[in-house]
């Protein structure tokens, strides 16, 4: 009896050890699946930063060529501005230059008609600008000087 009490303990432990074996392998079957699918999902994660860095990289030079367009924009706005600007202060200058020109003329014309002798209101020539240039008669003096002085309006 001992020695079939050892043959099946003996032959237990040839299933046992090969039930180790098996369940060794299973692990080890296991462990290169998992090791493989981890593998396969960080490579699959380098392709989606790299796409994601890709994407960015193109975002960057479309901003960037929008920049430089805005700045260009920009540059030709303040070019425009700086040149209507100094349209204006022309203009200026020149509403205060007629506007001399127009007292000049009303003093004249006061002292002439004997209009402003006394207390009453000066007499003042209010035609619009265009007024100016609707009388023919007007257009020789449009751009002439005012000539006038003391010594010319003693002889009247």
């Amino acid at each position: 009896m001992a020695s079939s009490s050892g043959i099946s303990s003996g032959t237990s432990g040839v299933q046992n050890s090969g039930s180790e074996e098996d369940l060794q392998q299973l692990m080890d079957l296991r462990k290169r699946k998992r090791m493989i699918s981890n593998r396969e999902s960080a490579r699959r994660s380098r392709l989606r930063k790299q796409k994601q860095l890709d994407d960015l990289m193109v975002q960057v030079a479309q901003l960037r060529k929008e920049n430089s367009q805005i700045h260009s924009s920009i540059n030709v706005t303040a070019h425009h501005y700086l040149n209507i600007e100094a349209e204006n202060s022309i203009f200026r200058a020149q509403v205060a230059e007629l506007s001399h020109r127009l007292q000049s003329l009303n003093e004249i014309n006061n002292f002439l008609t004997g209009a402003g002798t006394g207390d009453e209101e000066p007499y003042f020539i209010n035609e619009p600008a265009d007024g100016l240039m609707n009388n023919s008669w007007n257009y020789i003096y449009v751009n002439q000087p005012i000539m006038a002085s003391a010594d010319n309006l003693l002889q009247y």
